[in-house]
C-alpha cells in the first residue's frame, strides 16, 4: 500500500505537470510583445519639438536637473519608512495581547525600549535639523 502512493507521487512529479505552466507563460510572453508593437505600430508618431521637450507635472524644466539636493530629505524619507514599519510590528500585539501575556508584554517593552534608543539616538546625531 505505501509502495503504491510512493510511486504515484514519483510519477506524477514530471516535466509535463509543468506544460500549462509553460503554455501560461508563452501566452503572456505573446501578448506583451503583440501589445508593444501593436500600439507602436498602429499609434501615431508625430515627433514635434514639443512633444520631445522635458515634460514634468505640468511645470516647464527650469535651471539642471543635476543639481545636488539637500541628503536631508533622503534622510527624513528613510527614517519615516523604517519607523513607520516598526510600528506595524505593534498590530499583532494588540490583536494577541491576552494570549501573549506577562511575556509578550515584556517583548513588547523591550521592542519599545529598542525603538526609543533609536529614536533618541537619531535627535542627539541631529537628523532631524533642519538649521544647517
Amino acid at each position: 500500500m505505501n509502495l503504491f502512493f510512493l510511486q504515484t507521487a514519483v510519477a506524477s512529479n514530471t516535466t509535463i505537470n509543468y506544460l500549462p505552466i509553460a503554455i501560461q507563460l508563452l501566452f503572456a510572453l505573446g501578448f506583451v510583445a503583440l501589445t508593444l508593437g501593436g500600439t507602436h505600430l498602429l499609434g501615431p508618431s508625430r515627433k514635434t519639438s514639443d512633444k520631445l521637450e522635458n515634460f514634468e507635472s505640468g511645470i516647464e524644466a527650469v535651471g539642471n536637473a543635476r543639481q545636488p539636493v539637500a541628503i536631508k530629505y533622503f534622510l527624513v524619507a528613510i527614517l519615516f519608512v523604517l519607523f513607520d514599519v516598526e510600528v506595524i510590528f505593534f498590530y499583532p500585539y494588540a490583536v494577541n495581547f491576552k494570549e501573549l501575556g506577562w511575556s509578550g508584554f515584556l517583548a513588547v517593552l523591550m521592542f519599545v525600549g529598542f525603538f526609543l534608543c533609536g529614536f533618541y539616538y537619531i535627535i542627539k546625531k541631529g537628523a532631524l535639523r533642519w538649521e544647517d
